[in-house]
């Protein structure tokens, strides 16, 4: 019961892709200059500062221009940069993204030493660093904010290590410069990084901790009360940087109380609401509904990430009721469905489908588009809802054309995404789930897996609230975000950025439905006073914006809005896709301007196999699809070869 589809193609193309890091033996030419990555923390209510510092020294004999792709949160509003060079400080300056590279190349071809910062996702950024001497020791300092929301009640903080290598169907001819980064070097599994990572991470809260925890890496805990602490990294952990460091923390209390911050600035004022919604009401009556599974099977998903995508699919499946139906579609290079149209939730197609699951072991490419097309292409009953769940690591290039796609279609389903590893991509993980009204989950370990099962379940039969509004009265408000509000699924708070004007008074009103009817609360903003340290609201409301601007109808772009991206980060000084960080060192340190170009190479993430990093892409079917077609063909001879002994016999 599996339809095949595999690409025609037999030749392989030279396409844009990541590839391994051959030590070349010349010791000239340090191609390791990052040493070390620390990262300082400090959470304060709901708003954590980072401040990451990069250090890179030359041990060689030759001057070397590095270039280092790193990650970081999907919400980080980077907003300021320095570069330290002995005893000089330069302040980075952000540009438009073109001027910026410009002054760059200037600085680099003039001898003198630089630094750029470029964004090539909301969450992959790029470091150039020119004209590093030898026994050089430059530092690069990088600044960013982001808003931390609780989601059934614990707070998550992420700090990504490290990108995973993307995997792209472009040949190298015909991809845009600004894809140039997916073509990065990384070092092999089980390979040690020679880049030290170090976090220290403070969190005051104001309301005492229940729990504090850091599931990721081995570190200390130190408590100055019971609403402050310090987590330090272990000493064991200096080569923890291939793996996303996450701290979890419930405060004390059942519910997270509503709240309104708000801030007056010199030119503008900018508020944050934070409405708590009700209890989940699960509905007397669930409708029936279809699920299908988009499964990843490449090869950045061979070995643990499939394992574990294993456990949470049959925990998915063999908790379906009997009234619903489902299918499964796997991809890699190709993709495949389990059944030309979703089959009842019975026992025994359930049992085929995990025996199914069970098979798969993980090699190829990462085709999502084609496959989440064939999802959407499959017959479709208007009795059932329909819901897709996209299970992966998220290692691809195109999430736009991805995200295009999913908005497209969103009259006929809604989207859940499983984020799948130690260090997947959030951004196509979370921007699936917003462009489908659903809601992101990442599963980092096999044990959570059936915790992220039974979330779903209670998200998708029965959401936390629907049809939200918020009305203001008396209180002058404009340029939300975002502008309409999805329904809520997750048992977090809603959240709305804006800006205000004349005095902080009046209320605010978020009305909607939950499962037992119509649900109202009401904020008195004048119960709020505007507070100097709530300055960060400037840059979260500005990076919601470009968020909102950048992440979705890109194929509809115009001019006025990539116009609008770059003024909000000119304005409210932050990196985004048009404008980048430039510093430049005004003494000629390199008189010849002679320099070796060093592409940092990167360690894999955990548990990620050297499956995931190739030069080519074959497209001929996957090794799981031409298995099927040489056991259909072994069957055919055999017929054959039945028929004519027959036929002989008679």
């Amino acid at each position: 019961m599996v339809a095949s589809m595999g690409r025609a193609e037999t030749e392989n193309e030279k396409t844009l892709s990541p590839y391994f890091f051959i030590e070349n033996g010349d010791p000239s030419v340090d191609r390791f200059p990052l040493k070390k990555t620390h990262a300082n923390v400090t959470i304060n209510g709901v708003i954590a500062d980072v401040v990451i510092t990069q250090k890179y020294v030359n041990h060689g004999t030759r001057p070397i221009t590095a270039r280092y792709i790193f990650p970081a949160s999907t919400r980080a509003a980077v907003h300021g940069m320095k570069m330290k060079i002995g005893e000089h400080i330069i302040c980075a300056k952000v540009k438009e993204r073109n001027i910026a590279e410009k002054e760059f190349n200037t600085a680099k071809k003039q001898g003198k030493s630089a630094s750029l910062l470029k964004q090539q996702r909301p969450n992959v950024f790029s470091m150039n660093v020119a004209n590093i001497m030898p026994e050089d020791i430059i530092e690069i300092e990088l600044h960013y904010t982001e808003l931390l929301v609780p989601t059934d009640g614990t707070y998550e903080f992420i700090y990504p290590t490290v990108v995973g290598p993307r995997y792209s169907s472009q040949s190298e001819a015909d991809s845009p410069e600004t894809d140039n980064w997916i073509k990065n070097p990384y070092l092999k599994e089980g390979s040690k990084d020679r880049t030290e990572f170090n976090i220290a991470l403070s969190i005051s809260t104001g309301i005492a901790l229940q729990e504090l925890v850091c599931p990721s890496h081995e570190t200390e805990i130190l408590w100055e009360s019971k609403s402050i602490a310090r987590i330090l990294m272990a000493k064991s952990e200096k080569s923890g940087g291939n793996r996303d460091f996450i701290v979890n923390y419930r405060l004390t209390g059942k519910t997270i109380e509503s709240g309104l911050m708000l801030y007056s600035g010199e030119d503008e004022n900018f508020f944050l609401l934070m409405v708590q919604p009700p209890e989940r009401v699960k509905p007397a009556d669930i409708p029936p509904r279809e699920y299908i599974f988009v499964v990843d099977i490449s090869g950045s998903m061979h070995g643990f990430p499939l394992n574990t995508a294993k456990k949470l699919l049959k925990n998915l499946i063999e908790n379906l009721k009997e009234s619903d139906k489902f299918n499964v579609v796997l991809f890699a290079g190709g993709s495949r469905v389990m059944a030309p149209a979703s089959v009842p939730a019975s026992g025994k197609n359930i049992h085929s489908a995990i025996r199914l699951i069970d098979c798969q072991k993980g090699g190829g490419g990462t085709e999502l588009s084609s496959a989440l097309k064939k999802a959407l292409s499959l017959p479709s009953d208007e009795a059932y809802s329909r819901t897709i769940l996209i299970i992966t690591d998220g290692y691809i290039a195109a999430e736009k054309d991805v995200f295009h796609l999913i908005q497209q279609n969103l009259n006929r389903t809604n989207v859940f995404s499983f984020g799948i590893g130690s260090s997947v991509n959030r951004y196509l993980i979370e921007g699936m789930a917003r462009a489908g009204h659903g809601e992101p989950f990442v599963v980092t370990q096999p044990r959570e897996a059936r915790g992220a099962a039974e979330r779903f379940r209670n998200y998708v039969q029965s959401p936390v609230l629907t049809h939200i509004a918020v009305t203001y009265d008396g209180f002058e408000t404009y340029d939300m975000e975002p502008p309409v509000i999805p329904d809520l699924f997750a048992q977090r708070p809603v959240m709305v950025f804006g800006k205000w004007r004349g005095k902080p008074r009046g209320t605010i009103e978020l009305t909607g439905v939950d499962g037992s009817g119509d649900y109202l609360q009401t904020v008195n903003v004048s119960e709020t006073k505007p507070l100097e340290v709530n300055s960060a609201l400037r840059y979260l409301w500005a990076r919601t914006r470009i968020g909102r601007l950048s992440d979705f109808n890109f194929k509809d772009r115009t001019r006025e809005t990539n116009a609008q991206i770059t003024s909000l980060g000119l304005t409210y000084n932050l990196l985004t896709a048009n404008t980048s960080f430039v510093a430049v060192h005004e003494v000629v340190r390199n008189p010849e301007a002679q320099s070796q170009d060093v592409h940092q190479p990167l360690p894999l993430p955990l548990n990620v196999s050297n499956l995931a990093v190739g030069g080519s892409v074959s497209k001929v079917p996957e090794p799981e699809l031409c298995t099927v077609l040489v056991i259909a063909l072994l069957i055919l001879i055999m017929t054959i070869a039945h028929k004519k002994y027959v036929r002989s016999r008679v």
